[in-house]
């Protein structure tokens, strides 16, 4: 009897034990992610059912294999083909997955008692520091117009929060940008910053880490458009040097302090180019900064650039140098052609001003010159003068040429000395031809011109050739190509500023006695008058010399004082206009 008792007491016993062990197991599929972890659950069941029984100990009980090696026994039923459909129904969890609960456990007691408005520093009587660093990426465009420009980069900060270390064995946490609002971080912003952003796809491209000893890496991707102060006296050969400056906004060096991380503190991304520009250096450096709330920590990097001046060679330079030599070929143009050398000048003027308006689209209306300013006025005078060359030329060579009016002044001292000589022309000129009308408009065109009235297309007689060579005192307009050296050149050309009308009319008669004289004198072609037509003027065989080289010369001292003088890049301070918030 008592040991039947005893037998029905161990049978009770293996029930209880099989039933709270295949519960437990079931609740380990689920929850533990290893059948190390079953095992320990099993074991501590055995321990725990075991306890229930006073009178006995682990050792006096025989318990089944799954309870002696628990993991032995369920590392096989795992694996047993069979076991597929109670793994579908209970899942096996990852190692990942107790991590992640680990991670947020870990982070939930650090943040327990986190003030995220407080400095990692408050209470400890000095700063907190922050190194940054950078990796640009992409930098452009560069503008004048607004001078700004622009750059794609990596902006990374590091500093630390010993309220955030913590012990285990992961060496550092990388963190969701949701935890960025639940921790302190610096408030970094760029003093001469416009329209600064960062990129939002497909998510904000920032990155939070945060080791074991509480170092904090926070890094993000921004593209910042920054204010770039311009000196353009030199443009296109000129350099600039555009800052980027940033700091804290509200802290003042007393809690918050920037330094550049050692080594590169701000690199290039390896192949990156600029359209317009050589990056010469970049230069950095740290410095305080004070406003009127106190003094401020502050980093500076400088980014020294060189234009390239080949698209301005192509495009102004090489044009206005073709269309003022272009100018110069009415030097070799006859000077009777008047219309087209005035129309070349004009044309010149005209496409030399829309060059000039094309180039200064794209720069700021500055209230002084540029280099390529001073280059276009230099072709603009060229152009011009020579417009004013062939207004020279013009006004000394081209007396008595019949575009000259002459005064009825003159009309009238002519008329009573060439009655004689008009007599003998029209003498021999048919009755039909003999009105009134013709013979006053004969008669003023003698005067004028005797060369387009040759006497031979109206049959003159020899005898009348020498009598008309014999009033050489007729006060006659002829075409005289060049003028006396009586009065000297300058005096000439004062004159001609000055549009004296009794020198002109004082060279018309002298041109009109020294043809008279030469055609008095003459004995080849029976007699006639010697005249030069046609003749080129001293004042173009002058210009042909003279424009050349002083246009080679002055290009010469151009590039050679533009290409030899350039300023050095070097720090200005304060970098900013000092201001208040």
């Amino acid at each position: 009897m008592i040991f039947r008792r005893h037998q029905l007491h161990g049978f009770m016993t293996a029930v209880l034990l099989t039933f709270t062990f295949t519960k437990t197991v079931c609740d380990s599929l689920i929850i533990s992610p290893t059948t190390r972890d079953m095992g320990q659950s099993a074991l501590a069941l055995r321990t725990s059912v075991l306890r229930r029984f006073t009178n006995r100990t682990p050792e006096t009980v025989a318990l089944p294999e799954s309870f002696q090696q628990p993991q032995k026994y369920w590392a096989q039923r795992l694996s047993d083909p069979a076991h597929v459909v109670s793994k579908r129904l209970f899942p096996l969890t990852t190692g990942n997955d107790v991590v992640s609960r680990n991670i947020t456990m870990v982070l939930e007691n650090l943040l327990k008692d986190y003030e995220s408005s407080q400095l990692p520093t408050h209470g400890k009587g000095r700063p907190t520091i922050v190194r940054t660093n950078m990796l640009i990426r992409s930098m452009g465009p560069i503008s004048e117009l607004d001078m700004d420009y622009s750059m794609d980069c990596y902006f990374r900060q590091y500093w630390r929060d010993s309220r955030l270390s913590f012990l285990g064995p992961i060496k550092n946490l990388s963190l969701s940008i949701k935890m960025l609002e639940r921790i302190w971080r610096p408030d970094t912003y760029f003093y001469n910053g416009k329209n600064s952003y960062v990129h939002t796809i497909t998510v904000p491209n920032k990155l939070l880490r945060i080791t074991q000893e509480g170092d904090i890496l926070y890094s993000m991707r921004l593209t910042i458009k920054a204010k770039c102060p311009m000196e353009l006296r030199n443009f296109p050969m000129d350099r600039q040097s555009c800052p980027l400056i940033l700091g804290s906004y509200a802290y003042t060096t007393q809690h918050l302090v920037y330094q550049w991380q050692s080594g590169s503190s701000v690199d290039f991304v390896k192949g990156m180019a600029l359209s317009q520009f050589d990056l010469i250096s970049f230069l950095q450096r740290n410095l305080t900064f004070r406003r009127r709330d106190g003094e401020f920590s502050v980093l500076q990097v400088n980014f020294n650039l060189q234009r390239h001046t080949g698209y301005f060679l192509i495009q102004v330079y090489v044009p206005c140098i073709l269309i003022v030599v272009l100018s110069w070929v009415s030097f070799w143009i006859h000077r009777e052609a008047t219309s087209d050398r005035v129309g070349l000048g004009i044309t010149t003027v005209l496409t030399l001003s829309t060059i000039s308006l094309d180039s200064r689209i794209d720069l700021p209306k500055v209230r002084y010159a540029t280099a390529l300013d001073w280059f276009l006025l230099m072709s603009f005078f060229y152009c011009i003068a020579t417009l004013l060359e062939f207004a020279g030329v013009h006004y000394f060579t081209k007396v008595g040429s019949g575009e000259i009016p002459v005064d009825e002044e003159e009309w009238e001292d002519a008329e009573d000395a060439a009655e004689e000589l008009l007599g003998c022309i029209t003498t021999d000129i048919p009755d039909t031809s003999r009105s009134p009308s013709l013979r006053s408009g004969h008669r003023r065109s003698s005067l004028i011109c005797p060369i387009y009235n040759d006497p031979l297309n109206y049959g003159i007689s020899t005898s009348c050739q020498q009598q008309q060579a014999a009033h050489h005192h007729i006060t006659c307009v002829t075409r005289h190509t060049q003028t006396e050296h009586r009065v000297p050149k300058w005096q000439q050309l004062l004159y001609c500023l000055a549009g004296d009308d009794a020198y002109r009319r004082q060279r018309q008669r002298e041109a009109a006695h020294a043809a008279a004289v030469t055609g008095s004198r003459g004995t080849g072609d029976g007699g006639l008058i010697s005249r030069h037509v046609n003749s080129v003027s001293y004042i173009d065989k002058a210009a042909r010399i003279l424009f050349p080289a002083s246009f080679g010369l002055l290009n010469l001292f151009y590039w050679v004082a533009y290409y030899t003088y350039q300023e050095e890049f070097g720090w200005r301070d304060p970098p900013i206009t000092p201001f208040s918030h």
